[in-house]
């Protein structure tokens, strides 16, 4: 006579699911945190890379025609540039904070000659990204 509740019986119990279940879900815990903090350090790293690009064609079109951009939108109609960047805190291409060079002998902007990202956010190391 064989029963259900027989030795050679095959399947998990209900508690060793709920163990394994519980498991799983503390290893998950553990990881979001880890997950957080390299997503924003790769956003962070895509800043430095947006930012040090876009310095470098500034940089590269003042060479050329020894004078600064009026917009951004000059580096991309002149080729410099295929398409501005988004930044990637705002994601928006329109929020990049654009530093014009000041003609002191004619009282006006001359041109863009730094630019900064327009999170209002703070980094990883304490340092405002507008500032970077």
């Amino acid at each position: 006579m064989q029963t259900s509740f027989d030795k050679h019986a095959c399947g998990y119990t209900l508690l060793e699911l709920l163990i394994v279940v519980a498991l799983i879900g503390i290893l998950a815990t553990l990881a979001i945190p880890s997950f957080q903090a390299s997503a924003i350090k790769a956003r962070e790293v895509a800043l430095r890379h947006n930012l040090f690009t876009m310095r470098t064609l500034l940089d590269q079109h003042y060479a050329d025609t020894r004078s600064y951009p009026q917009s951004l939108e000059g580096l991309v109609e002149t080729g410099y540039l295929r398409q501005i960047p988004v930044d990637p805190f705002t994601k928006s291409a329109d929020t990049w904070q654009l530093i014009f060079e000041n003609d002191l002998e004619a009282d006006v902007q001359s041109g863009i000659f730094d630019i900064h990202s327009g999170s209002d956010l703070v980094a990883s190391n304490g340092t405002p990204y507008n500032q970077w």
